[in-house]
């Protein structure tokens, strides 16, 4: 990928997934292979990835598959080997988080930094850079200014070795620093460094302060809202950015076609704005759909720090998608609601997903048996298929959303996208014979040829007209014409027989020449003699797992390693998750927000609080100058006598706890 290459990086939980997200505008798909791929229900087998690679290769689109769990040593060798059989499958790109890879046998292919290995200063990107990693997924949490200070840390963006920064730009949105959280672990013995996190930030939480007072009830205070920076790309690009990466591997067919074209729109108006910049891959897509990210599952949107901190970033209320607003309750049956839509123009559909809130502000879903239309005025009654008893707090008045369209949902079920490269088509004539040749935007060309003798055409002023239908019939094939060249002696006439097996041999032969052409980008080399890590000292957070990362780290001067949390050594209190995110800010107790304010100043303290959701009790303690939150616990009882645990001591000496006092 070339510095003014812009890069839309889309999610695929399978194969036919990410055929459809190349389709649909992806310059590039990451998928999880068969293992260590930090998604526990998001396999796929390196044959259905080799499907994938081979047909998005047809299009100039990378094919990246995810190795980001930290590893145990007696999983090393199954991660090589994997490897390379990626490698052999025709996969561009591994994304990693354990440094360990760089330490053992891998094939000579690029490297990315999974957002694992939470990447938020300039001087942990430049090191990442410098041991050889082609792409680094920056932190979800930085802000613009921030952006651009690690872009200038990476040097000139044509020197040799000089990495790609990737930014999610839309998805759910994980509340710590990505690879900071240990809650999961903790509580379960599921590690979300090892893909099967729990989400306990989801829960609904009892907030209590220091004295004991209960500040929030049942608020789900760990859960964001989702990511969404449409409105913020020129920014970002400015800001050096050049992969634009959706968050979703669990994430079905439809967000993925929707998403994937929304951003493809966007990113090709810029494109078109900017001729400096270009696309990473070839072709221009034409959908039969209006891209919309409000119509797949969502919890409301935020654009979260990158144009600084703000107070609405919770989804507090419900982890659930609310939906749109669509009308309100007129009336209730026996076994029917109706409502009076907003718009009377609004359909309700057999099927769709409707909503609301009850007293206590959780989420009520409601599914629609049969919808029938009242009168056309908007009013109308759905028939719910659960019992109407079982609507809490379903009564007249009460606002109704749709989260649910099945029109939506049909319409993306079926070829939703067509994707094709430009071609010009050029037919000779030379010595009695035609020759076609035809050559794409990426200047691959292909031919062929048809040996006379050559008809004279019996109607001279239809004769040019026809030729140019003909050839330009590429139907089904991967190319659009641009434009056809017809260099004749004089008006011809070819049987349609004839041009049809000249154009259809032509388009063959350049498929052939596109295929020979693709290559894999090369694996950037390390810098030598090897670069110093920022710090000395690693503590549990820096998530060392193996004793090849423990080497890796050593090579590049860290004197004191301790082991990840995984490895079970850190039984007491610690920082169980860092995050940005602040509790005491969200709900309006943080000391900055109080300065200046009379009669408040000075009395509103940034005191530890606690979160209680049933038996499970965890503490917020707030690091103000960094403006972070940490949320500590120790690692049950239960998870230690239950999880082997992988015992390993790296350091010289014991490292400094990672919770805040």
């Amino acid at each position: 990928m070339l510095p003014h290459q812009l890069e839309l990086l889309a999610p695929a939980r399978d194969a036919d997934i990410g055929i459809e997200a190349v389709n649909h505008g992806a310059d590039a798909v990451y998928i999880g292979g068969p293992s260590f791929g930090a998604r526990t229900s998001a396999d796929n087998s390196v044959q259905d990835i080799a499907r994938l690679a081979t047909y998005a290769h047809r299009y100039n689109s990378r094919i990246f598959v995810t190795m980001n769990t930290i590893l145990r040593d007696d999983e090393l060798e199954s991660a090589r080997k994997l490897a390379w059989q990626l490698y052999d499958a025709g996969v561009d790109t591994l994304i990693i988080q354990d440094m360990g890879l760089l330490e053992i046998d891998l094939p000579p292919i690029q490297l990315h930094a999974s957002t694992q290995t939470d990447i938020r200063t300039p001087e942990k990107a430049r090191f990442l850079q410098d041991v050889g990693l082609s792409q680094i997924v920056l932190a979800r949490e930085l802000t613009l200014p921030q952006i651009a200070a690690i872009d200038a840390a990476l040097g000139p963006k044509d020197a040799p070795g000089r990495a790609i920064l990737e930014f999610f730009v839309h998805g759910a949105l994980c509340v710590a620093y990505s690879g900071q959280c240990f809650i999961s672990h903790a509580h379960t013995g599921r590690s979300a460094n090892r893909g099967d996190c729990s989400q306990a930030c989801r829960l609904p939480y009892e907030v209590k302060d220091s004295q004991g007072r209960i500040v929030a009830h049942d608020k789900h205070v760990l859960s964001m809202k989702d990511n969404n920076q449409s409105e913020n790309l020129r920014q970002i690009i400015d800001a050096g950015v050049r992969s634009f990466k959706i968050e979703g591997r669990y994430k079905d067919m439809a967000y993925v076609k929707n998403i994937t074209a929304h951003y493809r729109v966007l990113l090709d108006e810029i494109l078109e704005e900017r001729p400096e910049l270009a696309r990473a891959s070839s072709g221009e897509c034409t959908f039969h759909f209006q891209p919309d990210p409000d119509q797949n599952f969502n919890r409301e949107f935020t654009d979260y720090f990158v144009n600084g901190r703000k107070e609405d970033i919770g989804a507090f209320d419900t982890p659930k998608n609310p939906g749109r607003p669509i009308g309100h309750v007129t009336a209730t049956g026996p076994n029917f609601v109706e409502l009076q839509t907003d718009d009377k123009d609004t359909v309700i559909h057999n099927g769709d997903g409707l909503c609301y809130l009850d007293l206590q502000k959780e989420l009520v879903g409601l599914q629609i048996n049969r919808a029938e239309a009242v009168n056309k005025k908007g009013l109308w009654r759905v028939f719910p298929k659960d019992p109407m008893e079982g609507f809490k707090d379903l009564r007249k008045g009460v606002q109704v959303n749709r989260n649910r369209d099945m029109d939506w949902v049909r319409g993306l079920e079926k070829k939703s996208a067509e994707r094709r490269i430009g071609a010009w088509l050029t037919l000779n004539e030379s010595a009695d014979r035609l020759k076609l040749t035809i050559t794409d935007e990426d200047g691959h060309s292909g031919t062929s040829a048809l040996a006379g003798p050559l008809q004279d055409a019996k109607d001279p002023s239809q004769a040019e007209a026809k030729l140019r239908e003909n050839l330009s019939r590429l139907g089904d094939t991967l190319f659009q014409p641009l434009d056809v060249t017809l260099n004749l002696n004089g008006p011809r006439f070819v049987p349609a027989s004839q041009l049809n097996a000249l154009r259809r041999e032509a388009v063959e032969q350049l498929e052939v020449a596109r295929a020979a052409a693709w290559h894999r980008l090369p694996r950037a080399k390390p810098v030598e003699p090897p670069v110093a890590y920022p710090e000395d000292t690693l503590t549990y957070l820096a998530n060392v797992f193996n004793h090849k990362a423990r080497d890796f780290y050593a090579k590049h001067g860290v004197k004191v390693i301790a082991a990840a949390y995984e490895s079970h050594e850190e039984e007491g209190e610690v920082s169980l998750m860092i995050t940005k995110h602040c509790v005491r800010f969200s709900l309006s107790l943080c000391p900055k927000q109080a300065k200046g304010v009379t009669g408040v100043q000075g009395t509103v303290k940034a005191e530890p609080m606690q979160l209680i959701n049933g038996k499970e009790k965890l503490t917020l303690r707030f690091d103000c100058k960094p403006c972070e939150m940490h949320v500590v616990g120790k690692i049950k009882r239960s998870v230690l006598n239950a999880v082997p645990a992988s015992p390993l001591r790296f350091y010289k000496t014991r490292p400094v706890s990672g919770a805040l006092g």
